[in-house]
């Protein structure tokens, strides 16, 4: 999925969760950068293009071990202990774009070593995700009206 659908979908669960959580700026940072850190390992993605990300790249592959439940478990597990305020949002962001990731034809291996792979029918860029693109960022409009004028 394109990374905008991405931001669309984890800013609407961040905004659902908002209400809840102490230190907001920091969980809406936190869970929107977290949503581009699985593709890291791709030349193509926004982060991936920059020249630190490339020594990285020399050593995974796209949808490998950095598109795992098993690598998020990891980082969340080091979050908890050291920094205890990133998890949760962490999870959130990098958590819901290795969900999304699993609804295309591509997939992920959602438990790394195990080679059982998740994949679904949505292709990137397709009418299908412009159109999933576009209902998320009516519900983003819609719950942020709901936090600024009914809080």
């Amino acid at each position: 999925m394109l990374i905008r659908t991405h931001l669309a979908i984890t800013l609407f669960f961040a905004l659902i969760f908002i209400d809840l959580i102490n230190h907001k700026t920091i969980f809406l940072l936190v869970a929107l950068v977290a949503t581009f850190i699985p593709d890291v390992d791709s030349r193509f993605s926004t982060l991936g293009r920059r020249k630190t990300a490339r020594i990285l790249q020399f050593f995974t592959k796209h949808r490998g071990f950095i598109h795992s439940f098993t690598f998020l478990f990891l980082i969340v597990l080091f979050f908890i202990s050291f920094f205890p305020i990133l998890a949760f949002p962490f999870f959130l962001g990098y958590g819901l774009h290795l969900f999304l990731d699993a609804f295309t034809p591509e997939g992920i291996k959602p438990f790394y070593p195990w080679k059982k792979k998740s994949t679904g029918w949505i292709r990137t860029g397709s009418r299908s995700e412009i159109l999933l693109f576009v209902v998320f960022i009516v519900g983003d409009l819609f719950l942020a009206f709901l936090k600024i004028f009914l809080s």
